[in-house]
């Protein structure tokens, strides 16, 4: 018994309607972004939390040259802080207000009435107060230190 065309079991071919994502692909894809997200987001965070203290680093390297030089002209650190005005943070056109800043930058003169020393503290605030490093200070020698006892701050 041969088979004819007219006597072969038809199979009918719909064609298949695409209309979007399945369930499953959609909570693969979320999982994937959840996963990245996890990742990429306290990598990222981290990253600006260094990139501002570089800025305080910056500042602070900055106005202990300026200080040196007046130092260097006057032989005394007197007068010098009172025309930076550090507690304002307005020494340098590319700071923020104070009530806007990561770091806010201090002086501490001590009892030092000859005014031939100085530490300048970087204070972190806001978001950078969760910051590992937390405060960081340079004297008028060089010497620099933190508030934490992580050793790569500087």
């Amino acid at each position: 018994m041969t088979r004819t065309a007219a006597s072969a079991p038809r199979h009918r071919t719909l064609p298949r309607r695409v209309q979007g994502f399945t369930l499953i692909e959609l909570m693969i894809a979320v999982t994937i972004v959840g996963i990245l997200v996890a990742i990429a987001y306290p990598a990222y965070t981290d990253s600006v939390r260094k990139s501002r203290r570089a800025q305080a680093k910056a500042d602070l390297a900055e106005l202990t040259q300026r200080a040196e030089r007046w130092y260097t002209a006057n032989n005394s650190y007197a007068g010098f802080f009172a025309r930076v005005k550090t507690d304002n943070m307005d020494y340098s056109p590319r700071t923020k207000p104070r009530a806007q800043a990561f770091y806010v930058i201090t002086r501490d003169a001590g009892a030092d009435t000859a005014a031939s020393t100085f530490t300048l503290t970087a204070t972190a605030q806001g978001d950078q107060a969760s910051d590992a490093c937390k405060n960081l200070t340079i004297d008028a020698t060089g010497k620099r230190g933190t508030s934490s006892s992580r050793t790569d701050c500087w």
